[in-house]
């Protein structure tokens, strides 16, 4: 499983139809739903309840859905963490004093 996939299972679980979720992550619906069904099957377990009209998730879905949105928030920062590491003057400045 990828964060890309992550960010599939997040804009379904947002959107509730494969294709406007599709849209949002700038891929084809076959594409998603192709994710989709991969990471269902790799974790074992249905995620989201299809029908003609709509996309319903499951209450696991759910639960993974939520994680999921946190793992992609904690990677969202790894690029900033790097960029402040390039910064010789970033980080906390320690000064000491000797009293006379």
């Amino acid at each position: 499983m990828t964060l890309t996939d992550l960010r599939y299972l997040v804009a379904l679980a947002r959107e509730r139809h494969f294709g406007r979720a599709a849209e949002k992550c700038h891929v084809s619906q076959p594409t998603l739903s192709v994710a989709i069904k991969k990471v269902e099957e790799e974790l074992g377990v249905q995620l989201f309840e299809r029908s003609a009209t709509e996309v319903k998730i499951t209450a696991t879905g759910q639960r993974i859905v939520r994680q999921a949105e946190k793992v992609l928030l904690e990677a969202a920062q790894i690029p900033e963490i790097a960029a402040a590491g390039k910064d010789p003057l970033a980080g906390p400045l320690r000064v000491g004093v000797i009293y006379t």
